[in-house]
């Protein structure tokens, strides 16, 4: 068995790997993600995942819904970290599949792999309490900024974390964003990862305090303009897992079941302080045919302990000048 065959069965277990392993990890896996598009082309068929938000264990759920990697060919579409008691086993094990498999699975950035976030929903702290230091954060920070900031699955289907931008209508806009940084406050690339679809027409000021609202008039010219027949993304909880939009023109693909997204007076998952949604992925098959797969949370005795930290407010802090 190779190391990294090793680490990946060890991070299975929901066990961490060394520092030193860490690093080495995050450096094949940035040789690998250097040489990927703005935009990553992906053929089908394909599995496309939403967000997992360190909930390690439902993680495993949806290998078993969907098939192990690489049997089963994955696109990821961000949010891998924050909010769940195991990101760090959650990405370590998502990168190390990139790294062994890296034509059969792919991770796209969304709008929690960034420093910023990360320091305040916390991964940064999940990791120093792993690991006694801020290094292995570091190290996947890095990473974040070698992510793809979309996916063109068989040219018709087009994956993003969150939405669509006013600064973009042509995909080879995307194409020409500089990439390699940490996610801005505004800008196109900013709206990629924080946009929402809404019942509105035209462009509408997000709530997130970052990226825009967008409606059905805006997807239609978005999708009309690249010969594009879906998009599909996530970074909205959606309770029955999966949500249409604008006659099926857009979908929200959610992948965390029961999530626990905020606490209150709580400091472990239970029924009073998770919102009992199910999750979902979307399986395209080689026509671009749809189908939907709904899964539950893993039980939880299959769970070990979580962190007794409770989890902030979740907004954008811009800075004032």
């Amino acid at each position: 068995m190779s190391d990294l065959d090793r680490q990946i069965e060890q991070l299975r277990d929901c066990n961490i790997v060394s520092e030193h392993e860490v690093r080495e990890l995050c450096h094949k896996a940035r040789e690998i993600l250097i040489e990927e598009s703005n935009v990553q082309f992906v053929d089908s068929p394909v599995t496309i995942c939403g967000d997992i938000h360190g909930q390690f264990h439902d993680l495993m759920e949806l290998f078993k819904v969907g098939g192990l990697c690489p049997d089963t060919n994955y696109l990821f579409l961000g949010d891998f970290v924050d909010r769940g008691f195991y990101s760090v086993e959650t990405f370590l094990l998502l990168l190390a599949y990139k790294v062994r498999y890296p034509d059969r699975i792919t991770l796209i950035r969304g709008n929690h792999e960034s420093r910023q976030i990360t320091q305040v929903y916390g991964f940064y702290d999940e990791c120093v309490r792993k690991y006694g230091s801020a290094n292995v954060w570091r190290y996947c920070c890095e990473i974040f900024d070698y992510f793809s900031l979309g996916a063109l699955v068989d040219g018709k289907v087009f994956c993003v974390h969150g939405g669509l931008s006013p600064s973009i209508t042509d995909l080879d806009q995307i194409r020409m964003i500089y990439r390699k940084q940490e996610v801005p406050h505004e800008g196109a690339m900013c709206d990629l990862l924080w946009s929402d679809p809404d019942d509105i027409d035209g462009w509408g000021l997000s709530p997130r305090g970052a990226g825009f609202l967008f409606g059905s008039d805006v997807v239609s010219s978005f999708n009309h303009h690249n010969d594009i027949t879906l998009i599909a993304r996530a970074h909205q909880l959606v309770m029955e897992g999966y949500k249409e939009m604008f006659n099926g023109a857009i979908v929200t693909v959610w992948s965390a079941p029961n999530y626990c997204y905020r606490y209150t007076n709580c400091h472990f998952p239970s029924s009073d302080c998770s919102c009992g949604n199910v999750a979902a992925i979307l399986e395209l098959d080689g026509n671009l045919n749809e189908n939907f797969k709904i899964f539950d949370a893993a039980p939880q005795d299959s769970r070990g302990m979580p962190a007794k930290k409770p989890a902030a407010e979740y907004f954008l802090v811009k800075r004032i000048n």
